[in-house]
């Protein structure tokens, strides 16, 4: 029985960048639990297990378009240095947490540093990158 919309599958996976290095992986833990087709994933991921039988290995490739998208310039922000917390400071490459207007907290990257502001970027980690995944079926249930 093949993968197919609706499923709920188990699967491990290792996620790699072009450059090898791992940014995600099950192999430590329990295999990762979806429905497939319900958008619990990124696309790319979902279609990649789509077909898969209970037992099967792929490594597939994908593109930013498929995964988190490509960077989004209007995600880059200015922040006055004037609206940095006192005592706080900041440094590039620094992960930080800001509130977002709608009260839901965001996680975002200190870009750079200039003298009169701070350039915060909120594209996620993963934007604009190629990934390649190790994926594994490790159950089915139809």
């Amino acid at each position: 029985m093949s993968a197919k919309k609706g499923d709920k599958v188990k699967v491990h996976y290792t996620g790699k960048l072009r450059d090898g290095s791992v940014f995600d992986s099950s192999r430590e833990r329990q295999p990762l639990e979806f429905e497939l087709g319900a958008g619990q994933l990124i696309p790319g991921f979902e279609s990649a297990v789509m077909g898969m039988n209970a037992g099967d290995s792929i490594t597939v490739e994908i593109a930013p378009k498929d995964a988190y998208g490509d960077r989004d310039p209007q995600m880059m922000i200015e922040v006055p240095q004037t609206q940095v917390p006192e005592g706080m400071n900041p440094q590039v490459g620094q992960t930080l947490q800001v509130q977002q207007g709608n009260g839901q907290v965001a996680n975002v990257v200190v870009a750079e540093l200039r003298d009169e502001s701070i350039i915060l970027d909120a594209n996620h980690p993963l934007a604009g990158k190629e990934l390649i995944f190790e994926i594994e079926l490790v159950e089915l249930a139809g």
